[in-house]
């Protein structure tokens, strides 16, 4: 069980992270800012932010199976 949770919290981060754009350099940040429409924007900010919400919970739920 423990190991799932984990798998799942880090699977939820790494989405998180590519939809937010964490791993890309500044030139790249920057050409996909101003590439993309408002709508394409938010699209992918709510995909990360409700993946990245799943994985702090799987994590937050791994951590209490493991002390409790």
């Amino acid at each position: 069980m423990l190991t799932v949770l984990l798998i799942i919290g880090g699977i939820g981060i790494v989405i998180s992270g590519l939809f937010i754009g964490v791993w890309t350099g500044g030139q790249q940040q920057r050409a996909n800012f101003h590439s993309e429409t408002n709508a394409h924007q938010n699209y992918r900010t709510k995909i990360a932010i409700v993946s990245g919400g799943v994985g702090v919970i799987s994590f937050g739920l791994a951590g209490l199976v493991y002390f409790l």
